[in-house]
């Protein structure tokens, strides 16, 4: 079984990101449970660097710099799950496409796993493992330096390369989606390459969870204006509701994982 954040943790980091800091009294109440619990879940939290110990209760990590790739990948897991299956059905056998770095955009690469006659470019070395071995499907990989951190191939170079291509779809992530619809990452190699991704595709899918909703970033990739789908476990925000229905996005809500799914 992977490991996953249980539902109350990721309640607790989901609070966080909306208030900038929990307290463990008032998370105790609001779950019921003991303040020990609460304590537990918290320090959990923190030992995966998604939160910040502090005297009563835990603050975010600072909005200049992206959780640790690893530890992101236990964030809304099942949530991910179901974002990447909506997406998968939204593409077509004998597509092509291009697919970017993310933990979202790899479920979305997992559910093609099916799919016949694809096209996928990426600069995501974990999305070209997971889809090398199908026979049905086509892998172009970006060339480039490899971010340890992640497994993304970024710079001029990979920027250069996508822009020889003009696909169907681009499946994107995003780090955050503030109110007003912009879309925000902390790396301005990576954003380079996402543009050039939405800049040579006929079709753009935006994947990202609730949680994305409650973050923000300090480098823009663009805005949800460039956006033709957006697939998400739930809008949260009114005003991002807002964006896509003024921006005629198209929005698929695939809802809240059960507590028992892992």
């Amino acid at each position: 079984m992977e490991q996953q954040i249980p539902p109350r943790q990721q309640e607790i980091l989901l609070a966080a990101r909306t208030q900038g800091r929990v307290n463990v009294d008032d998370l105790a109440a609001r779950f019921d449970v003991t303040p020990q619990t609460i304590r537990k879940d918290l320090n959990e939290l923190c030992e995966l660097r998604l939160l910040s110990r502090v005297h009563g209760g835990a603050i975010v990590m600072s909005g200049i710099e992206n959780i640790a790739y690893e530890a992101r990948r236990f964030i809304a897991q099942s949530e991910k799950r179901a974002i990447g299956a909506a997406a998968a059905q939204v593409i077509p056998n004998n597509a092509s496409l291009f697919i970017n770095i993310g933990t979202t955009t790899e479920e979305v690469a997992r559910a093609l796993a099916n799919h016949e006659d694809l096209l996928v470019i990426t600069n995501n070395l974990n999305v070209a493992t997971l889809l090398y071995r199908h026979p049905r499907i086509d892998v172009i990989m970006a060339g480039g330096p490899v971010r340890r951190s992640d497994g993304a191939v970024i710079g001029s170079a990979a920027v250069d390369f996508v822009g020889q291509f003009k696909v169907d779809f681009a499946v994107i992530g995003t780090s955050a989606v503030e109110d007003d619809g912009s879309l925000l990452d902390f790396d301005v190699r990576e954003v380079r390459v996402a543009r050039a991704i939405i800049d040579n595709a006929r079709k753009v899918i935006l994947v990202a969870d609730r949680m994305k909703l409650a973050r923000t970033a300090p480098i823009r990739i663009g805005h949800l204006s460039d956006v033709d789908i957006f697939i998400t476990d739930e809008v949260t925000s009114p005003a991002i509701a807002d964006v896509c229905r003024a921006c005629n996005v198209e929005v698929i809500e695939v809802g809240h994982a059960s507590e028992g799914e892992d």
